[in-house]
C-alpha cells in the first residue's frame, strides 16, 4: 500500500475531514536524516533521496527541522534569513525538488517556523545593534535600559532556557533579551512591523507549496508588558509546569495565530499550523487551537507522563475531552529533537529533566531491554489513538538515546551555558543508520557524521531489521498500515472493564488495543485475532506489551 492510493490529493480542500485531523507525520532532523554530499551534515538532496522509504512506511506527512541560512548556534533555530536555505543543506531548488517528490508521493510537507527569535547574524538585528537607543531598528527587538546605579544590571532576573542570564548587555549599555542563545535576539511582538515580516515569511513558504508550519516556541512570542522579575528564575524550563513564566503564554499571543490562521485560510489544501506550546495542562494547550488559530498543538502533557496506567488513563481522558471541545484533533508525540528518545526515558534508573540529557556521568541511566519494550508498547498504544500522530525520525528503528557521547564531541549550546552541567539535546541528534555495513551506517558514503554513532547502532540499521518481522520497523509499518485500514485516526476511544487497574483496554472502531503496565501477564479476550502486537506470544500479554486485537 502507497500513502498516495488513499491520501486526498494534494491541494484538494475537505471540510471536516482535513489531512492533519488524523495525519502521522514524521519528523526529519534534517542534519541527522542523510548526508548526499557526504561532509557528515545531513541536507536536502538526502532527504529526497530517502522518500520511497518514508513511503514504504506509511507515513502521511514530514515535518522539516529549520533548514534556513544560520551560523548554527543552535542546529539552525538561530535563522539569519528566514527565505533561504543554509548551504549546509542545499539551494532552494533542491528545496523546491524535494517538494516536488514528496507531493508526487502524496507526502505532505511541513516546515519549521522560527518567530521568537532570530538569529544575531540577521540583518535586523546588525542594524539594531548599529542604530543604537531609541531607534526604530532598536523596536524590532526587545532591548531594554539596565537596573542599578550605572543600569549594569539586567533589566530583571529572567534566565535562558539553555542556562545563564537572559540578558546581554551591548556596547552603548543597553541590553537585550534572549530567552535560548546570547546568539538569539528576542524580536517584540508588538512591534507592526515583526507582524509584517512573518506574514510575508509565511507567504513565501506557502507560494512554494508547503503545507503547513510548525510554530517553535509558539507560547513565548509575547512577553509581560511590565517584564516583571520571575519568582522561579532558577527554574529556565520552556514551561509546562505549575508556575507559568511572564513570558510564556501571555495571552495576547493568540491574536498573532490568528492574523496567520487567515494568511494560511487564502491558499488552498488545507494549510495547518502545529504549535509547540509547553504549557502546564491539556486544557491550557487546548486554548491553541482554537478554531481561528492553531490546527494542531503537540500533547506535551502526554509526552511527560509516566509509565503508569492510571496516569495514562488520565492523560488520554483529558485530551479526548479538552481538544475535540474547542474543534481541533488531539496530537499525540512521544519523542523529538528535544527530548530524551522515549526508547530510553521510559526506562530510566531515576527522574532527569526532559531537555537535560544523559550523558556518560549522569546517575540517571536507561535500561536498554526495558526501555525498548515499553517504547514499543507506547507507540503500539499512541498510534490506535483518535487524532494525529507526530514520530521522530529513528524511533521506527527502536533507536535509544546516544548516552555516551564525549564532552569534546557535544554541539548543544545547554551543554556550554551550563558548563557541562547539562548535557543537553545531542543524544536524540545522532545520525540515523540505514545500512549495518556501510561508512556511518549509511548516513552518507564517506563516513563523516557531525556527531559520533553508537557502535551498538549497526544493529538497529535499517536494512538490519527489513527482513525481520520481529523488528521494530515491522512493528511501526504494521501499526501504520493498520491505522490506515481500519481509519483509526478519525475514530473514537471506548474504554473497556474487566481488566486489573495496572493495564489499559480501549477499543476504536473494530480494534481493541490492550497495554500491560504491570508486571504480570494478563490474559487476553476469548475469540480475537492480533492484528498487531509490540511483542507476545499466545493467550497471555507480558509486562510491558502491548496489543491489537479483531474480533475472530
Amino acid at each position: 500500500m502507497t500513502i498516495a492510493s488513499t491520501l486526498a490529493p494534494i491541494g484538494e480542500n475537505r471540510i471536516g475531514a482535513e489531512w492533519w485531523r488524523s495525519a502521522v507525520i514524521y519528523q526529519v532532523y534534517p542534519r541527522s536524516f542523510a548526508d548526499a554530499n557526504g561532509d557528515g551534515i545531513g541536507d536536502l538532496a538526502g532527504i529526497t533521496a530517502h522518500l520511497d522509504d518514508l513511503v514504504s512506511l506509511g507515513v502521511d506527512a514530514i515535518w522539516l527541522s529549520p533548514f534556513y541560512t544560520s551560523p548554527q548556534n543552535d542546529a539552525g533555530y538561530d535563522v539569519a534569513d528566514y527565505c533561504d536555505i543554509d548551504p549546509r543543506f542545499g539551494t532552494l531548488a533542491d528545496f523546491d525538488r524535494m517538494l516536488a517528490a514528496a507531493h508526487a508521493r502524496g507526502i505532505r510537507v511541513v516546515v519549521d517556523l522560527v518567530p521568537n527569535h532570530s538569529s544575531s547574524e540577521h540583518e535586523w538585528f546588525q542594524q539594531a545593534l548599529a542604530a543604537g537607543p531609541g531607534s526604530a531598528e532598536r523596536a524590532r527587538y526587545l532591548f531594554r535600559d539596565g537596573t542599578g546605579e550605572n543600569g549594569e544590571l539586567p533589566p530583571n532576573n529572567w534566565q535562558s532556557v539553555f542556562g545563564g542570564p537572559a540578558w546581554t548587555r551591548v556596547a552603548d549599555g543597553q541590553w537585550y533579551l534572549h530567552l535560548f542563545d546570547v546568539t538569539q535576539p528576542d524580536f517584540d511582538w508588538n512591534n507592526p512591523e515583526v507582524h509584517e515580516f512573518f506574514t510575508n515569511v509565511l507567504r513565501f513558504w506557502l507560494d512554494r507549496g508547503v503545507d503547513g508550519f510548525r510554530v517553535d516556541v509558539a507560547h513565548g512570542l509575547v512577553k509581560h508588558e511590565d517584564l516583571p522579575d520571575h519568582e522561579l528564575s532558577d527554574d529556565p524550563a520552556m514551561g509546562g509546569g505549575e508556575h507559568v513564566a511572564p513570558y510564556w503564554g501571555q495571552e495576547a499571543v493568540h491574536d498573532i495565530y490568528r492574523e496567520w490562521n487567515a494568511v494560511l485560510r487564502e491558499y488552498d489544501g488545507d494549510r495547518a499550523l502545529c504549535a509547540e506550546a509547553w504549557l502546564p495542562t491539556v486544557d491550557e494547550t487546548a486554548l491553541w487551537v482554537r478554531q481561528d488559530e492553531m490546527h494542531q498543538a503537540f500533547n506535551f502533557p502526554y509526552l511527560t507522563t509516566k509509565w503508569d496506567a492510571d496516569d495514562l488513563r488520565a492523560v488520554i481522558s483529558e485530551s479526548l475531552r479538552a481538544y475535540p471541545a474547542v474543534g481541533a484533533p488531539a496530537t499525540w508525540v512521544l519523542s523529538n529533537h528535544d527530548v530524551i528518545r522515549h526508547a530510553s526515558r521510559l526506562a530510566l534508573t531515576e527522574d532527569t529533566a526532559r531537555d537535560g540529557g544523559i550523558g556518560p556521568r549522569s546517575t540517571a541511566r536507561p535500561i536498554p531491554e526495558l526501555g525498548l519494550r515499553r517504547a514499543r508498547a507506547a507507540t503500539t498504544l499512541m498510534l490506535a489513538l483518535p487524532g494525529s500522530a507526530y514520530l521522530y525520525q529513528g524511533e521506527e528503528l527502536g533507536l535509544p538515546e546516544a548516552t555516551d557521547l564525549p564532552d569534546e564531541v557535544r554541539q548543544d549550546p545547554t551543554w556550554f551555558r551550563t558548563d557541562g552541567e547539562r548535557y543537553g539535546r545531542d543524544g536524540c541528534r545522532v545520525p540515523i543508520p540505514w545500512v549495518a555495513d556501510a561508512p556511518a551506517y549509511g548516513f552518507n558514503e564517506t563516513g563523516a557524521s557531525w556527531l559520533p554513532q553508537p557502535a551498538e547502532w549497526a544493529a538497529l540499521a535499517r536494512d538490519a531489521q527489513e527482513g525481520d518481522p520481529a523488528s521494530t520497523l515491522w512493528l511501526y509499518r504494521t501499526l501504520l498500515a493498520n491505522r490506515r485500514q481500519y481509519d483509526l485516526g478519525a475514530g473514537s476511544l471506548e474504554w473497556l472493564d474487566g481488566f486489573r487497574d495496572d493495564v489499559i483496554a480501549v477499543r476504536n472502531g473494530a480494534v481493541t488495543v490492550v497495554v500491560n503496565l504491570g508486571s504480570e501477564p494478563v490474559a487476553l479476550p476469548s475469540g480475537t485475532l492480533v492484528v498487531a502486537s509490540s511483542a507476545f506470544e499466545g493467550a497471555e500479554l507480558p509486562a510491558d506489551t502491548a496489543v491489537w486485537l479483531l474480533a475472530d
